[in-house]
This record gives C-alpha cells, structure tokens and sequence, in this order.
C-alpha cells in the first residue's frame, strides 16, 4: 500500500484514539525485544509513512522525528535478555507490547496489534489483529519505525559496551561474522542463551549435526566457486535463511538441505511454498536493513552425505533460481 492508503485504512476503523503496535527484535541472538505503540490524530497524513523493513536507516530516522512529533501519545517498551530467556521470546514480545500501550499518556479507544497472535488475550483491551499489520495500517508502521528505530540505537550502545562483538554491523542477528565473534569471544551477559542452545551445550564444545556439516560444506563450496558469505543462519520474525552469498551484484539467499546420499528423493523437495515464503520475507527484511544495488536470487544447495556416520559428503548440487518471488 502507499502511505496514503494506509491513513485510509485506519481511517476506516471510526475511532478516534486508535493505536497502532509492533515489535523489533524478535529475532536477534542478542539484545532486549523493543515494542511501540503510537495514537496518530485524525486527519494526519505523513509522507513516506510505511513499514520500517522497506525503508533506509535515513529515511527510518527522519519519519522517527516526524512521528513524535505529530503523535497524539507514543511509547516505546522492552522486554529484557533475561525475561526472553525466562518467558521465550513470544511472550517476552507480548510482555514489550503491553508496556508499550501501558505506557501511553491517553487510553486507546482500539488497539491494532501487527501479527496473528493477541498479546491482550484474557484482558478488557478492544484490540485488533492486523497480519501484515506494518503494510496495512499508518498506526502500525508508524509503531515498527519507533521500535526499530530504537532497537537500532540501543545496539549502538550494546556495541559501544561490547565492542568485541561489532553489534553496529549485524544489530545481533546471527550473520557469519557474528557467530565467528561468538566463538571468538563467547556468550557475553547481553546474549539470549535460548537462543543459542545449538551453539553450545552445557559449555561443552558443540558436536555438529548432520544439518550443521551440510551447511559447512555449502559454506566451503559457495566459497570455491568465488562467492562471499555474507550472512550465516540470518533469522527474522519469519523465519532463518541458511547462508547470504555475494557474486558480483548478485545476492543469494541460499536454504541448505542435507540428506544421507542412501536416501531416494531429493532433498530440494523439502524446500515447500510455506519455507519459501519465509525465506522471501526474512530475505526483504535483511535488503531492508543492508540497502544497496544488487541482483537478489534464492538458490537452494542440496548435500549428500555418507559413511557410517553420515558426515563425509558425498554429492553437493547448487541449484540457481531455485524458485522466484
């Protein structure tokens, strides 16, 4: 939708106090979950105005300072790295996004919550649940603007207190350079260990599972084949890409799939319409928040390995343009 009709949609909900909420962070290894929620006035218009993973850092900022501006009432809440370890990270979410509404100067008449899930269940709240929520309503995109806005900044400072870690350039999500510093350095107190469960087990060195090799292997091939890794398990709201590779101007966005080579169908076959429309919005997510000319493309790598213990490969096939948007 344009900005315009955004306002139109809310517009035609008939109240006049409605707020808009949504998350950042969800699914970051590091680092508190944020929530906003905004009370535009009627008749408010604000150009540009959309969801935050489809805009530039610049622009986020710039419409930051022109949403609070205009706000009848903002809040921005968190949940913190230990309550998400302590709740898991949808209730910690929904712990965030109650704040956030608490927390305004003026009570809503209605309430539009981004998602399909209610953080208001069993409470005397009129509350809306908009999937999509973010490209639908100005109150919701202008609430996604304040939180990863804010998410964004309090990275800065994370990086600034853990310099080690580079939380400037990944904002704590699980990119290849980030799991590199992690081994590196370890978990630091800023760290979600529920989060990283496959990366280490009771402080014992990690024993990698077929799925891991698989993805090592890809890794090595990718690399031979003169691409650069710019991305290892990234993970979203909506789901995790395996591997981001660069070619020249063409990003990849790779999905591993590892299978015993005894076994007799394809593992591309995993890779279902429900998987590549998590790997295509976790994708628009990441070029959202990485702005710069380039080809996108979703290939899928497919491993085959053997032995006794199924960790020699066997076969490894790169299939490009595996499937479209």
């Amino acid at each position: 939708m344009e900005s315009m009709d955004l306002f139109a949609y809310d517009q035609e909900q008939g109240v006049s106090l409605l707020c808009g909420v949504d998350e950042a962070g969800r699914g970051p290894l590091a680092g508190d979950v944020y929530a906003a929620a905004v009370i535009l006035p009627e008749g408010c218009g604000i150009e540009g105005l959309n969801d935050s993973k489809k805009l530039s850092e610049k622009k986020r900022e710039a419409l930051y300072d022109e949403i609070i501006q205009k706000a009848v009432s903002w809040n921005v809440a968190t949940a913190s790295v230990v309550e998400i370890d302590t709740l898991n990270i949808l209730q910690a979410t929904f712990l965030a996004m109650r704040r956030a509404v608490e927390g305004l100067s003026v009570s809503p008449e209605l309430i539009l919550v981004d998602g399909n899930r209610n953080p208001f269940a069993g409470e005397n709240v009129h509350c809306r649940l908009v999937v999509k929520g973010d490209a639908t309503s100005a109150s919701i995109a202008a609430a996604s603007i304040l939180a990863k806005v804010s998410r964004d900044r309090y990275m800065k400072t994370l990086a600034e207190q853990y310099p080690q870690y580079q939380f400037e350039k990944h904002k704590g999500y699980g990119t290849k350079l980030h799991y590199e510093l992690l081994t590196q350095y370890g978990i630091s107190p800023v760290h979600r260990k529920s989060f990283l469960k496959k990366f280490t087990a009771n402080g014992s060195p990690h024993v990698k599972t077929g799925g891991e090799l698989g993805e090592d292997y890809a890794t090595q091939y990718l690399m031979g084949m003169g691409y650069d890794i710019v991305g290892h398990n990234v993970r979203s709201p909506y789901g995790e890409i395996d591997l981001i590779a660069r070619k020249g101007d063409i990003l990849a966005f790779v999905e591993v799939k590892t299978r015993s080579a005894k076994r007799m169908y394809e593992p591309r076959e995993a890779v279902s319409a429900s998987k590549q429309k998590k790997i295509v919005e976790t994708a628009l997510l990441y070029l959202s928040e990485h702005p710069e000319e380039v080809q996108p493309r979703f290939d899928v790598v497919e491993v085959f390995l053997q032995g006794s213990s199924n960790k020699a490969l066997a076969a490894i096939n790169h299939i490009e343009d595996a499937f479209t948007v």
